[in-house]
């Protein structure tokens, strides 16, 4: 393990971070909404730690191994939640405990959208930015966007690009190199951020509301600056372009590289988990709308069907924007929700869950096993795109899911054992887990009351969720340390 060429390029991170305090309190000067020095002391704090975990190793410049690789990653999404919270924690408004602003600042860099704020129409305009800008920086995350801009680093970006960047498929690049490949993904990212704000202010929103809500909204993650989320807007048009670019960032960004690199839509068209990810959450929608029209309170059909698909897009792709209380639907239709988010957004995307392709494949190795039973010497290979698959594809996506599962288990008894009931602590769990934001029960619409150590055991799924479980877990075995 190099550990002074991880103190370097973990301290050079950390230095970059300190410039996400620059707009907000920019913000805060114009509007002289009070909160001007809790940003220009979180600057200069994280800036001075970077400084001085880089100073006394600036001058080790060794590669960096897959190992070290996967360190940094974890390290610097822990040291972004840490030091993304000292801005919440010195500013008056919202007045935050130590355990609720790390809460706060995970959820926002993760792209959860689990807040633990009440009242956030009467916060500081910069705080609100903040909390959106949080969620704009961890959607495509932040690492691959320095290895972009810093290629002066040197590293070998490809470790960090393998560690961080979600979905199972890591290894493929859209171009030659790393370097490359990160800018082409952010400037698709920014490309669509700017799309969606635009669209946004032709809809009926404001520049501000129009600039925040489209960072929450292409990194899918859920945060609004106002508690009634796009319920305050009631507005079809503003609803209709959340729901697009919901779905459009829910898509493999690898997807939308090609179509634009190649001026075509074939891709899109070819793709099977993209077809299962439009075909699953029609039939949510169809689903829940029939409910609602025939078992609800809904006296406008209109309604019914806006509300069904607005939020089934919403849960589905791990956005967590909601129009109606969906908590309170008929029959199952929470529950479904919530499981809808298990399956999640596709791979490469800026969505959380166990990823569509993981689910597709699961059910194609379901449905090899039971033809084994019917030919038990017949060779029948896995196929995605007519292009078979590899058993150690196969391997992982069990790995993964089986992995996925111990750990669920685990942390859900946990957080029964501090006292939350079972629907709570169930929905807490899927909702942080799979990055998605609210949950049912008592954190329905906040997880402001529950205990510190939930809130604690919460951040460290929603850690495990963004980093794909794999990334994070790997430190905890003895063999990753060994030389």
């Amino acid at each position: 393990m190099q550990l002074a060429v991880i103190q370097r390029i973990l301290g050079l991170f950390l230095a970059l971070f300190s410039l996400a305090q620059l707009p907000p309190l920019a913000i805060s000067l114009w509007l002289n909404d009070g909160a001007s020095i809790a940003f220009a002391s979180a600057f200069c704090l994280i800036l001075v730690i970077g400084f001085c975990l880089w100073l006394p190793v600036r001058h080790n410049r060794k590669e960096l191994r897959m190992r070290d690789g996967f360190l940094v990653v974890v390290l610097f999404w822990v040291a972004l939640g840490l030091t993304g919270s000292i801005p919440l924690l010195l500013s008056d408004a919202p007045d935050m405990s130590v355990t609720d602003a790390v809460f706060e600042s995970i959820s926002g860099l993760t792209t959860t959208g689990a807040t633990v704020i009440t009242g956030i129409d009467y916060l500081p305009a910069s705080i609100l930015f903040y909390r959106q800008e949080l969620q704009w920086l961890g959607g495509m995350g932040i690492i691959v966007l320095a290895v972009a801009i810093i290629p002066m680093l040197g590293i070998g970006g490809m470790q960090l690009y393998r560690a961080e960047t979600p979905g199972p498929l890591k290894d493929s690049k859209l171009t030659p190199r790393i370097t490359e490949t990160a800018k082409a993904l952010w400037y698709i990212y920014l490309g669509m951020t700017i799309a969606c704000a635009l669209l946004y202010m032709l809809a009926g929103m404001d520049l501000f509301d129009a600039i925040t809500h489209s960072f929450s909204t292409v990194s899918i993650g859920g945060f609004s600056t106002h508690d009634k989320s796009f319920g305050y807007f009631n507005n079809i048009y503003i609803d209709a372009v959340a729901v697009i670019f919901m779905l459009l960032s829910g898509i493999n960004f690898t997807l939308h590289f090609l179509a634009w690199r190649n001026r075509t839509i074939r891709h899109y068209r070819n793709d099977a988990e993209l077809r299962t990810y439009f075909s699953m959450i029609a039939l949510v929608c169809v689903i829940c709308t029939v409910c609602l029209i025939f078992m609800g309170d809904y006296q406008d059909t209109s309604t019914a069907i806006t509300d069904s698909i607005f939020q089934t897009v919403s849960i589905a792709t791990t956005t967590g924007f909601t129009t109606a209380e969906y908590q309170s639907w008929p029959v199952f239709l929470p529950v479904l929700l919530l499981f809808s988010s298990f399956m999640g957004a596709c791979a490469g995307s800026t969505g959380g869950g166990l990823k569509v392709f993981r689910i597709l494949l699961l059910a194609k190795q379901g449905v090899r096993e039971i033809k084994r039973l019917i030919h038990p010497h017949a060779i029948i290979p896995i196929k995605m795109g007519n292009k078979p698959l590899s058993d150690r594809v196969i391997d992982a996506v069990w790995g993964f899911f089986a992995t996925y599962v111990v750990i669920f288990i685990l942390l859900l008894l946990s957080l029964m054992a501090t006292g939350l009931d079972q629907v709570t602590a169930f929905s807490a769990l899927a909702a942080c887990m799979n990055n998605m934001g609210p949950g049912l029960g008592e954190v329905s619409n906040h997880y402001a009351e529950i205990n510190n150590i939930a809130k604690w055991l919460l951040c460290f799924a929603m850690l495990l969720g963004r980093l794909e479980i794999f990334t994070l877990l790997v430190l905890f075995t003895p063999a990753f340390w060994r030389r």
